[in-house]
């Protein structure tokens, strides 16, 4: 049965088109070579039903917003893995890393500004924009206010894990104040669980903590501690005007509980944004999908910032993609925001099969059919013009050799023009040039 299907399609194209058979079976080719490449970049731009987010520790901020955003994802069908981490400054090496499965992370900003991560290749990175502020808290034991952290030199600091976003900032704060590892100040690396612990026991003077690695448990807990202290930075302004990529925030007297009175009066903050930064390669259905669920997470106002404030198209340290930069500037597609997501997909992918069709294919077969016709009558005009040629021979005076030598030519284009294939629509050129043949054959026996 495919057997016979073949030549009959063939066929219909040849009277369709007006085409021989090279070039109907050429425009076949042409249609299933089409046809394989669109059904190929239809397989190749399906969006991946899985995102791989790195995050931070166990019942950390970063943690708890990446289990939001995996909630927001599985209703449009996306599965979320999200891969703990100790915070920022791991989560931006293991991104940079291509040897490591990781699509998209939450990373504090100013990390390569700070020198701690010099050689780190980031060229395949970008940013779909910053979506919240990330505090620096310093608690602290002692009856006397302390509101700078050139106060604190000599006491026993814990500045967090050296793999955080944290231990990355409290050095740079420290540093820009005079202290520095190796002096008479101890900076002790450790997580914001055992500094906790240590401060409570009396046995550290201060605890620098960040949400990227520490829980929302251990820094109510220290809000609420007897005799611990949050400091608040009296010279944040100047830190600001020094350190570009940070904010001043203030945290207002009873914000996080007004029946105590905690803080006690209104706290200065110092706060980079934290960005969600993505591999270049992310597919553009799921940049959307992951800043709409952005939005829904961080859009609300909060203690420490504005309804509407984030996600925002911050460029710091990456350059914002081109998905995220349309998607602040005008929305979801059309598409997206009418249809469910898996739908909308199909359609876009579907609209990207057809577009490439209606530009190269129809335009391509259109062309097969005029470049036919003038291959056929520039064939018959080529032995028209041999008849031409043969009977100004006629004309002249030849000898009788000459003649049967015109003859014989004239045998010749004949035996050749019969070989000719051409189509119906030719039929009456072919047959034309049949019977001027015939007419010069005439003349020349008459002449013989």
């Amino acid at each position: 049965m495919r057997k016979k299907m073949f030549p009959k399609t063939l066929q219909s194209i040849r009277e369709i088109f007006g085409l021989g058979p090279m070039l109907a079976l050429l425009a076949i080719l042409l249609v299933a070579l089409v046809g394989i490449f669109s059904a190929l970049w239809f397989i190749d731009t399906a969006p991946p039903d899985t995102i791989t987010l790195i995050a931070g520790p166990k019942d950390s901020e970063f943690q708890r917003h990446a289990e939001a955003y995996r909630r927001i994802l599985a209703r449009n069908g996306v599965k979320l893995n999200i891969i703990p981490s100790q915070g920022s400054l791991e989560n931006l090496v293991h991104l940079s890393d291509p040897g490591f499965h990781i699509d998209v992370g939450f990373v504090q900003g100013g990390l390569l500004q700070g020198g701690v991560l010099q050689g780190l290749n980031t060229e395949q990175l970008v940013s779909l924009g910053s979506i919240f502020y990330e505090p620096m808290m310093v608690f602290y034991r002692g009856e006397t206010a302390i509101d700078r952290l050139s106060r604190f030199n000599g006491k026993r600091l814990a500045i967090g894990t050296v793999s955080s976003g944290t231990h990355a900032l409290a050095s740079a704060l420290l540093k820009a104040n005079g202290i520095e590892s190796g002096g008479a100040t101890e900076l002790l690396e450790m997580d914001a669980d055992e500094a906790a612990t240590e401060l409570l026991a009396n046995r550290i003077d201060a605890v620098f903590v960040m949400g990227d690695s520490a829980s929302l448990q251990l820094i109510s807990g220290l809000l609420h501690a007897p005799g611990i202290r949050l400091m608040s930075f009296a010279q944040a302004e100047a830190y600001t005007r020094n350190i570009v990529y940070l904010n001043k925030l203030e945290l207002s007297a009873g914000a996080i509980d007004l029946g105590q009175n905690i803080p006690e009066q209104n706290v200065l903050l110092l706060a980079p944004t934290v960005e969600l930064v993505a591999r270049s390669g992310l597919h553009p259905a799921l940049s959307d999908l992951l800043l709409e669920a952005a939005h829904e997470v961080h859009g609300s106002a909060g203690l420490l910032q504005q309804r509407g404030e984030f996600p925002a198209a911050l460029e710091h340290e990456f350059r914002i993609s081109e998905e995220a930069r349309r998607y602040y500037t005008s929305g979801k597609s059309f598409l997206y925001r009418n249809l469910p997501f898996w739908l909308a997909t199909l359609v876009s992918r579907i609209l990207m099969v057809i577009v490439p069709i209606i530009v190269v294919l129809i335009p391509g077969l259109r062309l097969l059919p005029p470049l036919y016709r003038w291959n056929i009558r520039r064939r018959i005009a080529r032995w028209y013009g041999a008849l031409l040629e043969l009977e100004r021979g006629l004309l002249a005076k030849c000898t009788p050799e000459q003649q049967v030598a015109l003859l014989k030519r004239l045998d010749d284009i004949e035996r050749a023009v019969n070989k000719m294939k051409v189509p119906k629509s030719f039929g009456d050129q072919f047959y034309g040039l049949r019977q001027h043949i015939g007419f010069v054959r005439e003349r020349l026996l008459r002449q013989v």
